[in-house]
């Protein structure tokens, strides 16, 4: 067994053996005129001398303060400018007192330029990098209940577009390293925090800019993403959490147009070689086809600590599939869950579908995409192959779709990367923080079904983990729906989190 494997189990063993029982627990809902109290917090280094430290419910406050803000700011690839967010969050750090040089707003393109902020600390370590995007997905305010693009509180949840994915975790970060400005904090290492663009999509995504043109203002030990599991690291049942997912690898993004081309005709005359009907068809073959299951280091080692957790036939469901051979019938009862299903295998499926050119004529072209989440260990081409076997049509096109929407023949030979090592500087910290405020909740190692920022930084030789303190319930998760939103109490309760794990890590 290769040494790196080696030592990557034997950490993931630790953890498993670390974990204690599940003990849930609820929190009462503040008033929603104001954040809630702040808790009992250990100690910690002393700030600077004279300097005025932030309460925790100050902290609350301007945190909403920046999450209405930054929702307000509309950021959406079609009509929105993530420069306009950037030069906000700028802004309010040099009000703080941040240096001019430590505050950097740049990009390639005039609507998506990114915020690079540097908290400077004793130099002991190398920094820890923060990463998140300020871009969201398009929102239509016919589709929601609410506005999208204003912060709405009402019964209990924020809502808005980025209210979890991820303008949450925006504020959070960004309250947090002023909330250690203010206190005069100097930890042993510098904190860079990074606000970028385009993460769900568009021309200049600002992670892989930075990383490619100005490696120098991010260049760091390891990266923590908020965006996490999607903006957060708790699943609740009811407002109960259940389990903190520190996301460690991530599936990879691929989309695939799929196309039949048709001499078409006039309507009157059909004939059964209709480009929509083949199309169909094959979109059919896909939807019925399931992926080969597959664990890695990391999902065998959730399912292992889930099982301690979970009850019931799913516990057993869990154990069964790390037997050798696998149970195939608990494979298939827990498949039946697409939270678990994305976990044990590469999923493909249709998204956008588009055909013809009159009522009154037979389609001369019909064209689909498929959005593919791809294992670890597989290549985006060697995907495109399994698709064009399934669709069993040598009429229908499978091309490969860029990030930047051009398409072509093949898909590159790029394969899904292995897991980040589970360094001790970051788990550790992590388990303590975690235990102090949800006690007995169980950390998990987790892959992460959607794509993230995170693969740029992997990619660039730096260790990412998906951190958010964030919860939400399992069958709450409206990110990229209508009416997204985050629970009021969990969103304070992660940006306590948040700074108490900050300080953890970077402690003198």
């Amino acid at each position: 067994m290769a040494p790196g494997i080696l030592r990557r189990l034997t950490a993931l063993a630790a953890l498993l053996s670390a974990g204690v029982a599940l003990a849930a627990q609820t929190t009462a809902a503040p008033p929603a005129t104001a954040p809630p109290a702040a808790a009992p917090r250990p100690a910690q280094a002393p700030a600077a001398a004279g300097a005025p430290a932030m309460s925790q419910q100050a902290a609350d406050a301007l945190a909403r303060e920046l999450y209405q803000q930054l929702i307000e700011i509309n950021t959406t690839d079609s009509v929105g400018n993530v420069t306009t967010a950037a030069e906000a969050m700028a802004k309010r750090f040099r009000s703080a007192g941040f240096p001019a040089a430590d505050v950097v707003v740049l990009g390639p393109e005039e609507r998506k330029k990114n915020l690079v902020v540097r908290l400077h600390g004793a130099g002991t370590h190398k920094p820890v990098l923060l990463i998140g995007h300020l871009d969201v997905v398009e929102a239509r305010r016919e589709d929601w209940s609410t506005d999208p693009f204003k912060l709405i509180e009402k019964d209990g949840y924020f809502y808005g577009r980025g209210s979890l994915d991820m303008k949450a975790g925006d504020a959070i970060m960004a309250t947090t390293l002023l909330r250690l400005k203010r206190a005069g904090y100097r930890g042993s290492r510098d904190v860079i925090l990074a606000l970028t663009a385009d993460e769900e999509g568009g021309c200049c995504n600002g992670v892989d800019w930075l990383v490619r043109h100005h490696r120098e203002l991010i260049d760091a030990e390891f990266v923590l993403n908020h965006d996490g599991r999607v903006g957060y690291s708790i699943t609740s049942e009811h407002g109960v959490p259940q389990e903190f997912a520190l996301s460690a690898t991530e599936k990879m993004y691929a989309d695939y147009e799929l196309g039949v081309t048709n001499r078409g005709g006039h309507s009157s005359l059909p004939r059964p070689d209709n480009a929509i009907y083949e199309l169909a068809q094959g979109l059919l073959n896909i939807g019925h086809y399931t992926f080969p299951f597959e664990l890695n280091e990391v999902t065998r080692a959730y399912f292992e600590r889930m099982a301690t957790v979970r009850s019931g036939q799913t516990a057993v469901d869990m154990r069964a599939i790390l037997r050798t051979p696998v149970d195939a019938a608990a494979v298939a009862r827990l498949s039946a869950d697409p939270d678990l299903n994305s976990l044990m295998r590469t999923t493909c499926v249709a998204t956008r579908l588009e055909g013809g050119h009159a009522n009154n004529a037979l389609p001369q072209r019909a064209t689909a995409n498929v959005n593919c989440r791809i294992l670890p260990g597989h290549s985006k081409e060697e995907i495109r192959g399994d698709l064009i076997r399934v669709l069993q049509d040598a009429a229908i096109t499978v091309r490969y779709v860029a990030n930047d929407r051009t398409v072509y023949d093949q898909a590159p030979p790029q394969r899904a990367l292995p897991p980040s090592p589970l360094l001790p500087q970051v788990l550790q910290p992590l388990e303590r923080t975690v235990g102090a405020l949800w006690p007995g909740l169980p950390v998990v190692p987790f892959m992460n079904a959607g794509a993230t920022d995170g693969i740029y930084t992997r990619a660039a030789g730096l260790p990412t983990y998906g951190v958010a303190g964030i919860a939400v319930d399992r069958d709450d998760m409206h990110a990229h729906g209508r009416d997204e939103r985050v629970r009021v109490t969990a969103f304070y309760k992660g940006n306590e989190f948040f700074y108490r794990y900050l300080e953890a890590i970077t402690a003198p």
